[in-house]
């Protein structure tokens, strides 16, 4: 863009910066260190605070800090060193926050898996990234196991959902072909602390996997500057807001999404916070939770926050003591911010981000005007244009509808292996989001659509290629094609059209328990249609839109 026409942008005079709090400046100078540094800073100040309270034992900073060295020690025994990918497939608990430290102190490069994940998908991301270890829950370690030999993995550590519990159960031996966790750290018998020289701007920290706008899933390279800054833009744009030091986290936004691991597991140890992690989704143990530990914040998606309105107890668990809530991930219905705020008595924040911009790019201001439907201002150091969808070279007038792109600090340094995509996706340094959106004249920003095919259930991305891929191989199956249909629960469900081959016989739940072995169970399609034929164009492009607008039509 020339200078004389930058001038003209109303997205260069960042309209938003009028609308900043009074404590958010407009830029920030990135970190220049590495993101263990968060770890190191936090446990300076807060060593003997409680870095985690998980099912009734609590550890201080100190003494998590003391675990990560020693297994970054181990590692370091097993051969690992910088730039060897090492998975972490694990729920939310003390050994995930121990294990991503740990991996990152050595300049190894964290590779979340979900611990949800078929083999098929397990070995996907394990190929795909040239995974040497992976540290996995002991019940999971068959679906990896299976597939190792398929796979660069050398070593698998496990360890058991109670070893960190306040009543660890007798330690089964660790499956055949694993190595125990815990033995791991135990036998170390001194952390060694090795020099290793990291260039936060180019070394990568994390392969957060994504299918981006589209696709199969790919890994997102997220640098270590990447992630600091991200935390420094969450931790300034609510900074008064924050009793560094006297915060309860309440996670069950799981670690290894990109939202629970930046705003919740970084921000949370940069802030002295205490962890207060759920393994899994269910209503009764967060409402457990905020009895028993009092958290100060909240961050969830949609989901979390409808299921817990319609809990018998949501107005006498002590919801009055979290300070801050925080939803991202999917569109948070106006409805659900007016009442979840009128019971709790403060303010639920929205926010907008993606894998790729590590996450966080927009979110609502604490002062300002309130603007339902939007998701907020831009971050320091962030810009944000809206262009034309054909061509994504031409910048649209105030109001008009385009293609939201992004430029910041936080913005991923590209996908790994995947050099195309990247030169797609990353264009002088913009990065496309594949979202529809528009900019008003205050600077607040819509998104008017998601991402043209991508489904979004509870938070998670489903791509319908992948749920496609996977019905045609069941031999009945001829075509197959998946959209995303409105879900008063969970935001988006799965729905699938499928045609079946002539003189063949499948019904739908034969082709729905074919997905349940073969997909993770958000993938699962939630309404299957079995139709005699699907709408394509005239190059036999399937035209998912029409398919769209023929559930829109049943609504109505």
């Amino acid at each position: 863009m020339s200078a004389s026409t930058e001038s003209l942008s109303p997205y260069a005079s960042k309209p938003w910066l009028k609308h900043y709090d009074l404590w958010v400046p407009a830029e920030i100078n990135p970190p220049a260190q590495p993101v263990y540094q968060i770890l190191q800073l936090g446990t300076a100040r807060f060593r003997n605070d409680p870095a985690f309270a998980f099912l009734g034992a609590q550890r201080s900073y100190g003494e998590v800090k003391d675990q990560v060295d020693r297994l970054a020690t181990a590692l370091l025994n097993l051969g690992i060193t910088k730039g060897d990918r090492v998975g972490i497939m694990l729920p939310n608990c003390p050994q995930y926050m121990i294990s991503f430290f740990a991996i990152v102190r050595l300049g190894a490069i964290v590779t979340n898996i979900n611990p949800i994940y078929t083999p098929r998908e397990i070995e996907m991301v394990a190929k795909d990234s040239g995974i040497r270890a992976l540290i996995v829950l002991d019940l999971l370690a068959p679906a990896v196991l299976g597939v190792k030999a398929n796979t660069a993995i050398e070593y698998v550590i496990t360890t058991s959902i109670h070893d960190y519990s306040a009543t660890p159960q007798q330690a089964a031996p660790p499956p055949a072909e694993t190595l125990s966790l815990s033995k791991l750290i135990a036998d170390v018998a001194e952390a060694v602390h090795p020099r290793v020289e990291i260039d936060p701007a180019e070394d990568i920290a994390v392969l957060q996997y994504t299918g981006g706008t589209t696709g199969i899933p790919k890994g997102a390279m997220l640098t270590h500057r990447n992630l600091y800054t991200n935390v420094m833009q969450s931790w300034q744009w609510g900074a008064p807001l924050t009793k560094q030091g006297d915060e309860r986290y309440l996670m069950v936004i799981p670690y290894f999404h990109i939202y629970g691991q930046t705003v919740g597991l970084l921000l949370g140890a940069w802030n002295g916070a205490m962890q207060i992690p759920i393994p899994k989704f269910d209503p009764n143990l967060l409402i457990d939770a905020i009895k028993r530990y009092k958290p100060t914040f909240f961050p969830g998606v949609p989901t979390l926050y409808i299921s817990l309105l319609n809990h018998p107890e949501i107005k006498t668990c002590g919801l009055e003591n979290v300070r801050r809530f925080n939803s991202g991930s999917a569109p948070l219905p106006v409805e659900v911010i007016e009442q979840f705020e009128a019971i709790s008595g403060a303010m639920l924040y929205e926010g907008y981000g993606l894998t790729e911009t590590s996450p966080t790019t927009h979110s609502t201001p604490t002062l300002a005007k309130r603007k339902p439907g939007s998701i907020g201002l831009p971050f320091p150091s962030t810009e944000c244009k809206i262009v034309d969808l054909e061509t994504g070279a031409t910048e649209l007038p105030l109001g008009q509808e385009g293609e939201l792109c992004i430029r910041g600090p936080q913005v991923m340094k590209g996908y790994w292996n995947r050099p195309e995509e990247t030169a797609n996706a990353l264009r002088d340094g913009w990065f496309y989001t594949g979202d529809v959106a528009r900019m008003d004249e205050d600077g607040y920003f819509y998104i008017v659509q998601r991402k043209k095919d991508m489904i979004i259930v509870s938070g998670f991305n489903v791509y319908p290629n992948e749920v496609e891929d996977v019905l045609f191989t069941h031999p009945a199956v001829l075509e197959a094609a998946v959209i995303g249909v409105p879900d008063q629960y969970r935001g988006e469900a799965v729905k699938a059209f499928v045609v079946l081959k002539p003189g063949t016989q499948a019904t739908m739940e034969d082709l729905l328990e074919f997905c349940r072995a073969n997909l993770a169970k958000y993938k699962v399609p939630s309404h299957l249609e079995i139709i005699t034929s699907l709408p394509k164009s005239a190059v036999g492009k399937v035209l998912r839109r029409e398919l769209r607008e023929l559930e829109a039509n049943k609504e109505n």
